[in-house]
Parts: structure tokens; C-alpha cells; sequence
């Protein structure tokens, strides 16, 4: 009989935020095509997602929610779990950013980023871990940092911030869930085309110095994410625990 690939999501259960468009819905096309049934969970209409994933021969269930909401985390958890089955994967990918200079930003700028980016995704981790640990069960939370994880960046104060929290999250769940059985890891996507990053790609001069810093020359894609959180969701990664992966086209190494 053939021996299952570490890389297989088969049977497996994933819930992605934010999964509408770009990093999200790359991340939950990849997860689908590797075999887990997906529930993509935000906001917006999730229907190209369901179109894209279904003409692959996948599964993907919507979740309305509003992740910015309090008290949301436990709910949409329950939710999944009972759309699904109970959750094998969480993929903390939803997130906005404002940009201002220092000198002008807003509060309500830095709470809003901050209560999605930062605070969501903790309590979505830790609502995925208690559901986890009181059925026994083993689990995968990659949660979706950036480059700014590790640099200051410009005129983003709050999204520095955040990500920059999130990737030390990230390592403190993996230090106390590890035992548990629960890998706790991050993605720190480069410049990639999604929304976020259209104001960049659409100015000439930005855009130029960015293609220019970057050592494989293009701007990366969804797909390029996707494709690590495939990794570090499956058994190929059950001992890398509290890693932050730069997805980035060589950029940091630059």
C-alpha cells in the first residue's frame, strides 16, 4: 500500500481568515488542493474562493464573521467545528493596514489594526487550542506575519506593530503548546500582490525600488504562500515549532 505523504492535508479540517482575495484565498487554494476541507471565514463574500477551490476539486465552506468583534474568537471556532468537524488547522491570514506618517496617525488607525491584526489572532489561537486540548487533539496554527516582522518599515506604524507582535506570539505558543502537540509557526510574507500592496505596485518610483531590492526580481504571488503553509500544516513540519518563515523572494537576505 502506498505510504501517505507528509505533505497530504488529507482528511485534515482548515480554518483560513481573511480568505476572500490575495494572500488569504492563495493560501486556501493550496490547503484544499493538498486534500483539507477548507472553511474561509471573514467579512466579505467568499464566492470566488468557493469557485476557484471547487474547480479544483476541493471543499470550501463560508463563514461569515466579523473578526474585529469582541468576543468573536470562541464563536467562530464553534462555528467551523460544527460546519466541518473538529479543526486540524488554523490560518491566522486576515489583517488590514492604514499608512499615515508617525506624526499623523490616527488612534482609531492603531486600534482598528491592531484589534484585527494582533488580537483576533491571539484569541482565535487560543479558542483553536482550548477546543484542541479538551478533545485530545493535535493541531497547526500558522499565523501570517510580514516582513515588518523583522523591519521598521514607513508610514505603518500600527501594522509594524502588530506583525511585529505576532511574530512573538507566535513563539510563545509554541513554547507553551508544543508539549501539547499544537505547532505554532508563521509565514512573513515579502511584497506579494494582493490588495494591500496595490498603492505600492501602482506608484512607478515605489515600485521600481522594491522589484530592485528584491533578489528574484518579481513581486511574489499567493500561490508562493500558499504553498509554505502546505509545509508547515502538514506532518513535514510536526517538529518545527515557533519559526518564523520568510517567504520573501530573498529580500531579507539582501
Amino acid at each position: 500500500m502506498p505510504t501517505r505523504s507528509p505533505f497530504s492535508l488529507e482528511g485534515r479540517r482548515a480554518l483560513v481568515t481573511g480568505a476572500n482575495t490575495g494572500i488569504g484565498q492563495g493560501i486556501a487554494l493550496a490547503l484544499a488542493q493538498a486534500g483539507a476541507t477548507v472553511i474561509a471565514a471573514g467579512r466579505s463574500s467568499m464566492a470566488e474562493t468557493q469557485t476557484l477551490i471547487a474547480d479544483a476539486g476541493g471543499t470550501c465552506l463560508p463563514l461569515q464573521a466579523d473578526l474585529q468583534q469582541n468576543g468573536i474568537a470562541a464563536r467562530v471556532i464553534d462555528e467551523a467545528g460544527a460546519l466541518a468537524g473538529p479543526l486540524d488547522i488554523l490560518v491566522n491570514n486576515a489583517g488590514i493596514i492604514r499608512r499615515a506618517d508617525a506624526l499623523d496617525f490616527s488612534e482609531s488607525d492603531w486600534d482598528e489594526v491592531m484589534n484585527l491584526n494582533l488580537k483576533a489572532n491571539f484569541f482565535l489561537a487560543q479558542a483553536f487550542a482550548k477546543a484542541a486540548l479538551a478533545a485530545g487533539r493535535s493541531g497547526r496554527i500558522v499565523n501570517i506575519a510580514s516582513l515588518l516582522s523583522f523591519q521598521g518599515g514607513i508610514r505603518v506604524a500600527s501594522y509594524t506593530a502588530s506583525k511585529s507582535g505576532l511574530a512573538g506570539l507566535t513563539r510563545l505558543l509554541a513554547c507553551e503548546w508544543a508539549q501539547h502537540g499544537i505547532n505554532v509557526n508563521a509565514i512573513a510574507p515579502g511584497y506579494v500582490e494582493s490588495n494591500n500592496t496595490q498603492a505600492l505596485r501602482a506608484d512607478p518610483e515605489r515600485n521600481a525600488a522594491i522589484l530592485g531590492r528584491i533578489p528574484a526580481g518579481r513581486w511574489g504571488k499567493p500561490s508562493d504562500i500558499g504553498g509554505a503553509a502546505v509545509f508547515l500544516a502538514s506532518d513535514a513540519a510536526s517538529y518545527i515549532h515557533g519559526a518564523i518563515l520568510p517567504v520573501d523572494g530573498g529580500w531579507l537576505a539582501r
